[in-house]
Parts: structure tokens; sequence; C-alpha cells
């Protein structure tokens, strides 16, 4: 039975029903039973199959690890201070990486040009790679430094550095590494607006199947270990348990006042079960199941905005956004994005995003 070998793995007690070993044959009546605390774990499990999956190769990492990209910005500096936080908290590791793209080649480059522009291309491709080694050093420094002065806690970390578009690295890192977390730095809502920077922070957000955690450079990163208030955006269905428990999983320890924002489908389908009352069914599974945490439900209007989540006096009132992240094809993440993908431009609050 792979899916109860699969679960098992991951540290739940499963059994199995109607298993008829006498004669055994495969059988349709077959049921996988868990406890039901485990009931979230399991449905997130099995959902998201390529996420628990053992890989191809016999050789698994031991080690648990954060994924923190960085472009040594003061960005993606702070971006680190949380993540290794919640390394910390988690037991985890931190894996920092960079990387940077090669020169590309002209289109007129004569035939008889090749071999020259080949080597020409190899020793700009090294100092690049030299460069970049440096520059990863130097952060890496920064970082024992703020370590050994007691601001963060000490985690263990490696550095990766490599060459290719940062997205499709990052990407390519988590479908090979399954790290717990992808933790960002993202720059001041206006800036990403006007600049078209965070465009990376996106396509990862849109394209990659562990939770992502960004952090906008107007935060104070210090200070995000004392967060209460959390906005939890859902859709009154089974995900919302998946993503609910994986941020249960990431806070246990924490007490957190957490809002449950109903965000109307597009493609509203009328539903027996009214939506007042699958919001309080929802709501009361939450006070059951997530003991340390306090829930309530709110409203939001669309599209969504900063300015729906300060307070009277004007300040936020809000210290973390989490939202669930259906799978899109490439189609649909180009002409209708995720929710997190439009959120992430409107607003400079630290969000957790989690994929169902």
């Amino acid at each position: 039975m792979p899916i109860k070998n699969l679960l098992e793995r991951e540290g739940l007690h499963v059994e199995l029903n109607n298993v008829n070993l006498a004669s055994p044959v495969v059988s349709a009546g077959v049921r996988i039973r868990v406890l039901e605390a485990d009931l979230p774990l399991a449905l997130r499990i099995v959902e998201n199959f390529e996420i628990f999956a053992v890989p191809d190769t016999d050789v698994i990492s031991e080690k648990r690890k954060i994924l923190v990209p960085t472009d040594f910005s003061e960005c993606s500096f702070n971006a680190a201070m949380p993540a290794i936080r919640i390394a910390a908290r988690l037991k985890c590791e931190i894996d920092f990486i960079y990387s940077y793209i090669t020169p590309v080649g002209r289109e007129d480059v004569q035939l008889s040009d090749v071999y020259d522009y080949e080597m020409a291309d190899v020793e700009a491709s090294h100092m690049l790679q030299t460069e970049a080694e440096s520059l990863m050093s130097r952060f890496a420094e920064r970082i024992r430094e703020v370590m050994k002065e007691g601001r963060i806690p000490v985690v263990k970390f490696g550095t990766v550095v490599t060459e290719g578009l940062p997205e499709e690295v990052i990407l390519e890192y988590t479908r090979e590494n399954k790290p717990v977390m992808v933790v960002m730095g993202t720059r001041a809502a206006q800036k990403k607006e006007s600049e078209l920077i965070g465009s990376v922070t996106a396509e990862v957000l849109d394209g990659c199947r562990v939770p992502a955690f960004t952090v906008p450079e107007t935060v104070d990163s210090f200070g995000l270990g004392n967060m209460k208030k959390v906005a939890f955006f859902c859709n009154l269905d089974q995900e919302d348990m998946l993503a609910l428990d994986a941020l249960y999983r990431f806070f246990p320890d924490m007490h957190l006042d957490v809002t449950l924002f109903n965000v109307p489908r597009r493609s509203f389908r009328k539903s027996i079960v009214p939506a007042r009352q699958t919001a309080d069914n929802l709501l009361k599974y939450c006070r059951e199941h997530f003991a340390n945490y306090s829930f309530t439900l709110g409203s939001v209007e669309l599209p969504i905005s900063e300015e729906q989540f300060r307070a009277p006096d004007g300040k936020m009132d809000y210290d973390l956004l989490c939202m669930p992240n259906k799978r899109k094809s490439v189609f649909l993440r180009v002409f209708n994005p995720s929710l997190a993908h439009r959120v992430l431009f409107r607003a400079d609050i630290p969000m957790i995003v989690i994929p169902v």
C-alpha cells in the first residue's frame, strides 16, 4: 500500500480496513483510517503526492532545509532574519542561493569568430562566478556577525551559487530538494508596480509546490517574531483545512489571532449548504483542532488592497497574510493570476502562501 507507507513515513498512525489476508487480492473496499487530529495533514500529503513522495534516487537528505534566495541587497538580508528564526523553531538548516546570468551571444557572430567568442564567453562566465562567490562569502559573513551579536538564533546554513534565471533556479531547487519553505524578500508595493521588481517572487509563488514566505522591505524583519494577528483567506472548502494545518505546523508554539476571510469565487456555484453555515462549520473546526490560536470571521472586498487591513489610526492591523494557493496551468497563470500573485503587488504585509 504506497499511500499507507507514505503516510506512515510522515509520522501518522495508519490502519487498513476490509483487507482480506486469506485471499490477498486488490479490493475497491479497502479503507485507510487515520486519527481525526491527523486528517488535515493526511489529506495534504495524499493530495500533494509530488511534495511528499520519495525521490527516484535512494539517497534522501536527512536534514530539513529552508531555502532563502538572495541578491545580496538589504531586501534579501531582511528576509533572512525571519527565515533563520523559523529554521531555529523547526530545527531546520538554511540554504542561501544566488543565481547569475551569463552573457548571451550576439546573433551576427561570424563562423570564423566562433572559437574566439566562445573563449571570451567562458572567461566572462568564470569572472561572473568568481564575483558571485565573493559576494556570497561576504553575505554569509554578515549573517554570522548578526548571529554572534545574539540578534538572531544560531542556525547552521550553507550557500549555493549557480548559473541560470533566478525563478527557474529556485523552482528547480524546490523540485529536487523539497525544502520546508522558501523565504523571499520583496520590494515596497509602489516600487513593484513601477519597476516590475517582484516578478521573480510572483513566478515562484505561482509555480512553487512548497510553502513560500514573502517579507517586504518596509517591514521590521527583526520584529516578525512578535506577530500576533493573521489574515487567512479561504474559499470555504477542504483546502482551507490543509492550509490551516500547515500554518499551525510552522508556528505551533505561538498564540495567533486568526481572522478567516471568505474570498468569493469568480466562478460561483450555488452550494446546498449556505456560505454562512459553511463558514461557521469551518470556524468550529478551527477552534476544536488548533487550540493555541483564536479564530474570528471577517469580510473582505475585491480587489484586495492594503487599505482594508489598516486600523482606524492608519497602522497596519495584521502582521501576516496567509492563503492557500491552488495549482494552475501556465495559460491560467498568465490570464488569471492567483490571489497571492495579485496581493503581492498591492500590500506591504508579510505573506505565507501554502500550495494545496
